[in-house]
């Protein structure tokens, strides 16, 4: 493992946080970027926190965990999404935002908010100056982070940090790697490359000192911190991928369980079938009236066997 100078503000091997595993390990590509995340909520100790774009929930479980488990008073998260999809993310049904719903009523009351509809209408409703952290994950145009960005700007706190996923992304439609260049010579800022790009902003004026060290750590020694982080988040990534394997097996052993189930009930009915028709026929006026004649049958046959008589 790489590591930072002793002299180094940024102190990695006191950060426990970036060893806790997440409750939620859903499919995501945010993974990577899950010890960040808990070492940031410690760090901001975010009242408010904001995620615009969650599709199946997972960094936004992330926060939601941090915040709780750091007892931040006061804590709320909201997540916007109208969780149909686009083009670039993919579309999807009903059954993602049924999901993300039910984990959240579920590990996080109290805490967790789900505001199903655009970001633009999401705007409207929170009030100047009242988001402590703010995840930018939509859609990844150029101009599309750039609006959300311009829209939501008004809404942060003198303490607030955005981060914005997908900024080591140049594939054709993603555009967020050329927002980030801009908007991160106008604050204190650092950028993950591993997990796709993670863009940390810290915008306000009051940012809290441990955010700005940790930053300015980061740009001095981006290649050492780079590597720690990237090193705890493919733990993550690995446990996601263990759970998925074990989950897989399980469904796989359920579904031959059910298949062998399924064929025994079908074996058992045939059986209660042919056993059923036979007492019919045993209880038949027919059976009964034949019976000296298959008796005399029978023995005629045993007295023509060789041997017998």
């Amino acid at each position: 493992m790489t590591q930072l100078r002793s002299t180094s503000a940024f102190e990695p091997w006191r950060i426990a946080e970036a060893f806790w595993e997440p409750q939620v390990l859903v499919d995501s590509a945010w993974h990577r970027h899950a010890p960040f995340a808990f070492w940031l909520v410690g760090a901001l100790r975010p009242r408010r926190f904001v995620e615009l774009g969650t599709h199946n929930g997972f960094s936004f479980f992330t926060v939601c965990e941090a915040l709780q488990r750091f007892e931040v008073p006061d804590a709320s998260a909201t997540a916007v999404d109208t969780w149909l999809g686009d083009d670039q993310a993919g579309y999807y049904g009903p059954e993602v935002h049924r999901s993300v719903e039910a984990i959240a009523r579920e590990r996080y009351p109290g805490i967790a908010r789900l505001e199903r509809s655009t970001f633009d209408e999401a705007a409207v409703g929170v009030p100047a100056g009242s988001i402590d952290l703010l995840h930018i994950d939509g859609r990844h145009g150029y101009d599309d982070v750039a609006h959300d960005f311009e829209t939501w700007s008004p809404k942060l706190t003198e303490r607030a940090v955005v981060v914005f996923h997908d900024t080591s992304e140049r594939t054709e439609g993603f555009g967020v790697w050329r927002f980030w260049a801009e908007v991160a010579e106008r604050h204190p800022s650092f950028a993950f490359v591993h997990g796709h790009g993670l863009g940390v902003l810290a915008v306000g004026d009051d940012v809290p000192s441990e955010v700005l060290e940790f930053i300015d750590v980061a740009r001095a020694e981006p290649d050492a911190v780079e590597a720690w982080f990237a090193e705890r988040g493919e733990a993550v990534a690995r446990a996601h991928a263990a759970a998925a394997a074990r989950a897989a097996e399980d469904a796989r052993r359920a579904a031959e369980i059910a298949a062998l189930t399924a064929e025994n009930a079908t074996l058992r009915a045939r059986l209660d079938a042919a056993a059923e028709e036979r007492r019919h026929i045993l209880a038949s006026t027919s059976w009964r009236i034949t019976a000296p004649a298959r008796a005399a049958g029978a023995l005629a046959r045993r007295l023509r066997r060789p041997g017998v008589g």
